[in-house]
């Protein structure tokens, strides 16, 4: 599938000096700096040496006076308190990150955590967890990373004497639910100035706020920091403002000294060296949302609570296993759905993608979207059959709002939430070709041409000898990487290579060595996953331009950079931005 190469426009050259004298470092790195806005000293001393001293007051944040007296009344009256969260990792890292600190401070046996069966109960508050808090004697439940939406549950525990607090991250519908309190950044009526927090973002505000009204040291939630920079990294939310400050000590605890649970998990995963947002994201998060996915999610809290060094690492050889199976449903389901999609007459002329089958793993539907709409670039909705209603999960493409254009179709829905680029939804079996129908409808008018083909976004273009471990170092220090702060991208043309300098590893990889068709004395190794099919291009001796990242590659105990290829061409026909 051919991509649109969007260089971002260079800085004012006097702007980059000026920083770079400040500085110093070169233009091409303050330019880098200033493309992410940080254009004056003190902009790049917080970039680069955040401090916890840098986050908001927490009672900024609408309702969380009412939240703060709320868990204080619960333990000077020693109510039992219930800690809900979802299943994913976002969930139960918040899930993990409450119930860990509630304990350290108050009777154990007063505090107990409860995930929903995604099976059983789907997502966000359930009727049986409310049930199960007043058979219990809960009188309070802190639900975590969802309950925005949960109107009419939180209006029957108000019948039954059940408080709720909210700590949830999605956006708001009409109507905010009639709990003690909501803590939700994204209400509106909310001036909190960080509006991109993570569930588990959320939950470590109001422990902020607790500790600091009950004279805590902050160093009693510093502790949960790992299971923070996990949450940020899984749920994919920026990581700027606050959740740059949360990543950077997160994973410097992760690194240093993580808990029992994620300890066994990065050993199971096979990590040795220096994590990253990256290792997180695609190697952390897909195990802990295994368990949530194919068994019950409570295995995953279990894990991120494991005191012992055995206990846990019998949790994360577990969840390691049901990982295995769900790549296994992922596969296969892919498959299908890719088959579907081209037994489709018009599925190369549709500008979404929605498919049902009744008998796909609801548990894996979401990463089945995402891997379709990976291969065709379009939104797309996966559905299932679950209780005898129709639900799934929706990816979106850059730049387009799925969560809108869902909230379009809401007539033919039971049950909706999420952002701009994932969402859920639950419908009737029977109105299902309808939604298609009206989603495909609603994406034909939302959408924009440029919107439906994949883009690379170029930081700048550089010469071959800007690579440099010196260089490399600077661009290490902007770490973390993430949305918001992506890892940069650079464009350098003119390249050649040869036969004898390129080979073919794995599936369908390419191991390559450029070099500059002018300057040959600089050569600089490459991979290219999946772009064996670019092996005659690239090999023909013909100039070719390349965009691609940087990155330390470490064999045989010997260290260099190579870049990691994200596309190459032979002629000059990028589209800027």
């Amino acid at each position: 599938m051919n991509k649109i190469w969007r260089i971002k426009p260079i800085p004012n050259s006097s702007e980059a000096e000026q920083l770079s004298k400040t500085l110093n470092v070169s233009t091409l790195l303050t330019s880098l700096l200033i493309q992410r806005g940080i254009d004056t000293f003190e902009k790049a001393k917080t970039f680069f040496r955040p401090t916890i001293a840098q986050l908001h007051d927490p009672f900024l944040m609408q309702d969380m006076d009412k939240a703060v007296e709320r868990v204080q009344r619960a333990i000077a009256q020693k109510e039992k308190i219930l800690v809900y969260g979802d299943y994913d990792v976002d969930g139960t890292t918040s899930v993990a990150l409450m119930y860990g600190f509630l304990v350290s401070i108050y009777d154990v046996n007063q505090v107990e955590f409860y995930i929903p069966d995604r099976y059983k109960e789907g997502y966000g508050i359930s009727t049986d967890g409310i049930d199960y808090a007043k058979a219990k004697d809960f009188s309070l439940i802190i639900a975590l990373d969802c309950g925005i939406k949960s109107l009419d549950k939180i209006a029957y525990a108000n019948t039954l004497a059940v408080d709720f607090i909210i700590c949830d991250h999605h956006n708001p519908g009409s109507e905010i639910p009639k709990a003690v309190a909501v803590l939700d950044p994204k209400r509106k009526d909310c001036n909190y100035p960080f509006k991109e927090l993570s569930g588990c973002g959320v939950g470590f505000k109001l422990l902020q706020a607790v500790t600091q009204k009950m004279n805590i040291s902050h160093v009693e939630i510093s502790k949960y920091l790992d299971l923070l920079v996990t949450s940020i990294s899984a749920d994919i939310v920026p990581i700027i403002d606050e959740n740059r400050i949360l990543c950077h000590y997160g994973l410097k605890q992760l690194n240093e000294n993580p808990r029992a649970g994620l300890q066994a998990l990065m050993g199971v995963a096979g990590f040795k060296k220096e994590l990253t947002i990256t290792n997180v994201v695609f190697g952390l998060a897909p195990r802990i949302n295994a368990a949530g996915r194919i068994h019950h999610a409570h295995a995953a809290v279990d894990l991120l609570l494991a005191q012992d060094e055995k206990e846990a690492s019998k949790f994360a050889q577990n969840l390691n296993e049901t990982n295995s199976s769900r790549k296994d449903f992922d596969t296969l389901i892919t498959a299908e759905a890719i088959e579907l999609i081209q037994q489709q007459n018009d599925y190369k002329t549709l500008k979404s993608t929605v498919l049902f089958k009744k008998d796909w793993h609801k548990g894996v539907v979401g990463i089945v979207a995402s891997r379709c709409t990976e291969s065709y670039y379009k939104p797309t909705i996966i559905l299932t059959e679950s209780n005898g209603k129709a639900t799934g999960s929706a990816r979106s493409v850059d730049g387009f709002d799925v969560y809108e254009a869902i909230c379009e179709c809401a007539h033919l829905l039971e049950q909706f939430g999420g952002h701009m680029y994932a969402a859920g939804m639950t419908l009737l079996l029977e109105n299902v070709d309808a939604f298609r129908t009206a989603f495909e409808k609603v994406v034909t008018k939302r959408i924009t041409t440029d919107q439906l083909i994949p883009k690379i976004d170029i930081d700048m273009e550089v010469n071959i000898d800007f690579i440099t471990q010196k260089n490399y170092n600077i661009l290490k220090q902007m770490q973390p990487f993430g949305p918001g702060n992506m890892t940069p991208v650079f464009l350098t043309r003119n390249l050649v290579s040869d036969i004898n300098s390129i080979r073919i590893v794995g599936d369908n990889h390419l191991k390559l060595t450029v070099w500059n068709k002018n300057s040959p004395t600089v050569k600089i190794d490459g991979i290219a996953f999946g772009m064996g099919h670019q092996l005659e291009l690239i090999a023909s001796g013909s100039p070719f331009d390349l965009c691609y990242s940087i990155e330390e590659n470490t064999w045989n105990h010997r260290t260099t950079l190579q870049l990691m290829v994200k596309d190459v061409r032979n002629q000059v026909a990028i589209g800027t931005e």
